[in-house]
């Protein structure tokens, strides 16, 4: 069974924009993506949990009738969160999509170099990907790349298949799970068919195969994908490889393997900072037509640091339920959609010692610096600020004040504290800095 996917689900998307209202639309079946259609079950990208939940209890009919009148025949509807492996039940079969004579393996058209947030987390592994993805094989082979979940390994993965079909004629381009590899694997000794497996992996030009980690423990699949490392890498290919630690961290893997893994280049992406979370909402409410209020942006930017894909899927869920309830979006509105999610915090009263450590953070400055008699600029001026929102933040007295950082008299707060206030009115990043430093801390005791 041979089917362009991408426009079967375009024909379809079309038809259904006309039965739903515009904001539903966009909202819930936008996002989505149609996977496969094997033994009568269409398989269904869809971004969240909560996407999946909402699509099958409010529009599963309309999109199982859609596609059955679309292609004359019944069909079961399956939504999956994975872009990785297909449902286990289904009967494992070719799902290629042939596009200019290049073999792609569900790459996620929304992953794309364009689409991908640029931080300090995650610059240097954006920067191989892109330069193994201009010259395969000639810049870093193989690039291994290594972090938490939901950091945008999976992304830059897409990225790199996405750059190579559209910008280097007829290479051949397979982006797998290990898992998905396994069980192609297992099922091609068991139909007799192990000679087409490894003519479907050693004959392309890169191979990006996602969550290596997968692999330990798994000796057979691990002699096979030693092989087609051989191979590829032999002929000149690119391989790219993920997981969500170091090869020399990876448990059970075979030496050989752990070894040729270091041949190229290791990076890995960081959990991202403020400012690329906040970047990085604002990219996805733009690609999903999405508006929000900047401080409710903000809010799930402060309260969800480590998970990517947790971050847009708050992001999702503020506005799903906006659509739906018509209520005025605030940061309360905020909490109460996300109170799942982002925990309800225990008031925490703001304290010098609380200022000094939000400004030790983020300045990488001790808060035994912060109270030591160093006059150089790297601390004293973090110091200042924290004298400044000491004085702004809490009832304490200047004395009291200067007596938490290192003894100092009243006369050094007030200098601190009329030294910042000027700076403020005449630097504008300052100001936003300070800002946001002040929500932060705020935010700890509302």
């Amino acid at each position: 069974m041979s089917l362009n996917l991408n426009t079967l689900w375009k024909l379809t998307l079309d038809v259904l924009k006309r039965e739903i209202n515009r904001t539903s639309f966009e909202t819930w079946l936008k996002p989505t993506q149609l996977l496969s259609i094997d033994n009568n079950r269409a398989v269904i990208f869809v971004p969240n949990e909560f996407a999946k939940e909402w699509l099958e209890a409010r529009y599963y009919r309309l999109i199982q009738s859609t596609l059955e009148e679309i292609l004359k025949e019944e069909l079961h509807i399956i939504f999956t969160t994975s872009y990785k492996t297909e449902d286990s039940s289904l009967p494992k079969r070719s799902l290629t999509i042939e596009t200019k004579g290049i073999m792609t393996t569900h790459l996620n058209p929304k992953y794309t170099f364009d689409t991908f947030v640029i931080g300090n987390s995650n610059r240097f592994a954006h920067a191989a990907c892109l330069a193994v993805a201009e010259a395969p094989a000639h810049a870093y082979n193989p690039l291994f790349i290594y972090g938490g979940v939901g950091l945008g390994k999976t992304h830059l993965m897409h990225a790199i298949g996405h750059y190579v079909i559209n910008n280097i004629s007829n290479y051949r381009v397979v982006y797998v799970s290990s898992e998905k590899f396994t069980n192609e694997l297992v099922d091609s000794i068991r139909d007799d068919k192990t000679a087409e497996f490894r003519d479907r992996y050693r004959t392309v030009d890169v191979l990006l195969i996602d969550d290596i980690q997968f692999l330990a423990g798994k000796e057979r699949t691990q002699e096979e994908f030693f092989h087609t490392f051989n191979t590829l890498y032999e002929a000149d290919k690119q391989i790219i490889i993920s997981s969500d630690r170091p090869p020399k961290e990876i448990p059970t893997l075979e030496d050989r393997l752990r070894s040729r893994f270091e041949w190229g280049l290791i990076t890995d992406i960081q959990p991202p900072d403020y400012e690329t979370r906040l970047a990085i909402l604002q990219k996805k409410a733009e690609l999903e037509k999405i508006i929000l209020p900047s401080e409710v942006m903000e809010y799930i930017a402060d309260n969800i640091h480590t998970n990517i894909r947790k971050l847009e899927g708050a992001l999702l869920k503020v506005a799903a339920y906006a659509s739906i309830t018509n209520e005025q979006i605030d940061v309360d509105f905020a909490a109460e959609i996300l109170k799942d999610i982002i925990p309800q915090k225990k008031p925490v009263p703001i304290t010098i010692e609380l200022i000094q450590e939000k400004i030790s953070n983020h300045y990488k400055v001790s808060v035994s610096e912060l109270k030591s008699k160093k006059r150089n600029r790297s601390i004293a001026f973090p110091r200042q600020i924290a004298m400044y929102l000491s004085r702004e933040l809490t009832d304490a007295s200047l004395p009291t004040i200067g007596s938490k950082f290192g003894g100092r008299d009243h006369s050094t707060v007030i200098h601190a504290y009329d030294k910042i206030s000027m700076e403020i009115q005449k630097n504008p990043t300052l100001r936003e800095e300070i800002d946001h430093l002040k929500k932060q801390i705020t935010n700890l005791s509302s």
